[in-house]
């Protein structure tokens, strides 16, 4: 299986099949609108008017498993980041991304890359600190904390997991080389 046998919901709950994001470009972020890493939509959405007409899709996927940092519905969420973060690209429903109700999209990007990039002993203390938090990720590939990202190249592969402090314009390079 790659990852266009996956399907997702969307916020308004229709099913958006991965098979139709082929020969794209794909960014999957779990979100959370009460997080210190919040901010980070700012980036992302810079991301989407930037590379979104050259094949760049971005799959924004609200989780409320770290610390209870998206409280709010589906809609309360989209709100949220377009009142304060302008954001056009598409959010899903709000979804568990480790344990027994864990998505499925997750579980196989888990696979696909176990464990996520982590740069400096700056962000490893913190990435273990996070992790120590953390009541979710039980298992080495689990995902630590909100805004993890997973970079998905044209052929569906991923080729990159990136830890919460990853600032996505350090991203922007590596989505810049694969559109």
């Amino acid at each position: 299986m790659d990852i266009y046998n996956y399907k997702i919901t969307k916020r308004n709950g229709e099913e958006l099949l991965l098979n139709e994001y082929r020969n794209k470009v794909i960014l999957i972020v779990n979100t959370a609108t009460g997080c210190g890493f919040t901010p980070q939509y700012a980036p992302i959405e810079e991301f989407y008017k930037k590379y979104h007409e050259d094949g760049l899709e971005i799959l924004d996927i609200p989780c409320n498993q770290f610390g209870n940092q998206a409280p709010g519905n589906d809609e309360e969420i989209h709100e949220f980041c377009t009142l304060h973060y302008n954001t056009k690209f598409p959010q899903m429903k709000k979804s568990d991304v480790n344990g027994e109700n864990e998505d499925p999209l997750y579980t196989y990007l888990k696979k696909e890359m176990p464990e996520a990039e982590v740069n400096g002993l700056k962000d490893k203390v913190a990435f273990k600190g996070l992790a120590k938090m953390s009541k979710t990720a039980k298992e080495k590939s689990d995902i630590t904390w909100n805004f993890e990202k997973f970079l998905v190249d044209r052929e569906g592969k991923v080729v990159g997991r990136f830890t919460s402090f990853a600032k996505p314009e350090d991203l922007d390079e590596k989505i810049g080389e694969l559109i």
